[in-house]
């Protein structure tokens, strides 16, 4: 059936909100920076994080603090690190790629450590692959490819708690 212009962008509309299909948000993310949005009923949201578009965080709060285990790989070696401020760490540390995060502060490193402490390369926070590791590495990822969308989410929601 031949639709006009207008009819056209209708449908596209419908389908679009019917699927929540990530689109081109009207504004990026104020909180994580995203430029996907999904349309609601109520408006626009991140498609990353799922704060509401044009939302402003509080300014006169600090950012929210999320700390996060790190997963990278250098060559056939991991890293498992954590941080604060990941995006600030990675920048300093040389390595071939982000594997995952996973919600936690030094204690939650330290348990990483002995859990793999049979592939660890002397006393650094080095380990060699293995398949336990990379098993592991791959159920934080929670089907995700980008571990920076579950980042982008946690700091969304660690703002919205506030």
């Amino acid at each position: 059936m031949p639709l006009c212009a207008t009819h056209l962008g209708a449908v596209h509309d419908w389908v679009a909100e019917a699927e929540q299909a990530p689109d081109s948000a009207p504004v990026p993310c104020r909180l994580c920076g995203s430029q996907l949005g999904l349309r609601t009923a109520s408006g626009w949201i991140c498609a990353v994080c799922e704060w509401p578009a044009g939302s402003i965080p509080d300014a006169e709060l600090p950012p929210p603090r999320v700390d996060v285990v790190y997963y990278i790989r250098s060559e056939d070696r991991i890293k498992i690190g954590t941080s604060a401020n990941p995006r600030r760490r990675l920048r300093v540390l040389w390595h071939d790629a982000l594997l995952a995060f996973e919600r936690g502060d030094r204690v939650a490193e330290q348990r990483r450590h002995r859990q793999f402490a049979f592939a660890r390369i002397g006393s650094t926070e080095w380990f060699r692959t293995c398949d336990e590791l990379e098993h592991h590495i791959d159920t934080l990822r929670c089907g995700i490819d980008d571990p920076w969308r579950l980042y982008a989410r946690w700091m969304a929601e660690a703002a919205a708690a506030r």
